[in-house]
């Protein structure tokens, strides 16, 4: 049940590692150039989080971010395209160790949604990031999967690269 998907990488990107563990899990890895810090910050704070959770080619605008991220706080994330129905992810933060860990419930979906872990690990300034996704059933991530997920979250790794890149300018500049 490992199914693997890489992205490649250039001089100016990391690879991105897409594995299915099982039936119900969904693991992806990348490294990204900056200090965990600046990562985890670009993961809980709305204004960061606008510069790069939607995918630009997708054609979909993040709206609203709203994001308590402590233990209890919950988010909401509003998506459009145009003229088109909004569409709103949401749930609550099971867990949150600042610069290193992030655990969230997706909500969407009814009952059973997926929950999400994030870890973030440090090593020579540049940050090992592992998003694992534990759905309800074969056929939640099956469904996931099929939506475009997995490129959506390919390309939105790439605008986070783009991001950290504009954070760490400014605050080599500071």
């Amino acid at each position: 049940m490992d199914a693997r998907r890489e992205s490649e990488p250039t001089p100016m990107k990391n690879r991105t590692t897409v594995e299915r563990k099982s039936e119900r899990e969904l693991v992806v890895t990348r490294t990204f150039n900056g200090p965990a810090r600046i990562v985890f910050e670009a993961w809980t704070k709305p204004e960061l989080l606008k510069r790069w959770w939607a995918p630009r080619s997708t054609g979909l605008s993040l709206l609203s971010c709203e994001a308590d991220v402590r233990v209890g706080g919950t988010y909401r994330f509003v998506f459009g395209h145009g003229a088109s129905e909004p569409m709103a992810f949401y749930g609550r933060y099971l867990e949150v160790t600042p610069h290193s860990r992030i655990v969230w419930t997706n909500e969407e979906g009814g009952d059973g949604g997926a929950v999400t872990t994030v870890t973030f690990e440090e090593n020579g300034g540049k940050t090992l990031l592992v998003v694992h996704e534990l759905h309800p059933s074969k056929e939640a991530l099956d469904g996931a999967r099929a939506s475009g997920v997995e490129a959506g979250t390919l390309e939105a790794f790439e605008q986070l690269d783009e991001l950290l890149v504009a954070l760490g300018a400014r605050v080599g500049r500071s």
